[in-house]
């Protein structure tokens, strides 16, 4: 008799910033619900933010949530999936911190540590290295998770005055 693969709890950003972001997020959170081997548990409420990070460039808000997943997926098989339903959304990779019609980040598994593991032409690094840094992670996260922590970084709720002075809004059902 084979053992079955372990049920992890995963975390799962969402973003978007082009053609109706909160209608991409619902739309993304059903695909999520549909991934093999794992069942949606919870996503948060939608939130409005600034861009991050994008230099002189002019961009639309984003619109981010944070969903979690019961998986019996390894975090590359995860990884992969989320690719997947990126590509079916219009996801193009053109550049970094590029406007996107949606983005999927792979925030924790568990308390696994991962560190740059190639996945196809990306590095999957867990926990997401800057998960705790973008208030739009923390705290829908937060929402969701109240107790939840990062590995090496402890208590995800600890991060909010971290990033309190970012612009966050959470949008009305």
């Amino acid at each position: 008799m084979t053992a079955s693969p372990p049920t992890r709890r995963a975390f799962v950003a969402l973003g978007a910033n082009l053609e109706d972001p909160a209608a991409q997020l619902k739309a993304a959170a059903a695909a999520l619900a549909e991934l093999p081997d794992s069942r949606l548990l919870r996503v948060s409420s939608l939130y409005r933010s600034a861009p991050v990070d994008v230099g002189n460039e002019s961009q639309p808000d984003y619109v981010n949530a944070v969903a979690e997943l019961a998986t019996t997926l390894s975090p590359h098989a995860l990884l992969a999936e989320l690719f997947s339903i990126e590509a079916r959304f219009g996801r193009r990779r053109a550049g970094r911190n590029a406007p996107r019609t949606l983005d999927l980040d792979l925030l924790l598994v568990d308390q696994l540590c991962l560190d740059e593991v190639c996945v196809g032409d990306v590095l999957l690094s867990l926990p997401h290295p800057r998960m705790h840094l973008r208030a739009f992670v923390i705290q829908p996260l937060v929402e969701i998770a109240p107790d939840s922590r990062i590995p090496r970084r402890g208590l995800a709720a600890a991060w909010l005055p971290a990033v309190a002075s970012q612009r966050i809004e959470r949008l009305a059902e």
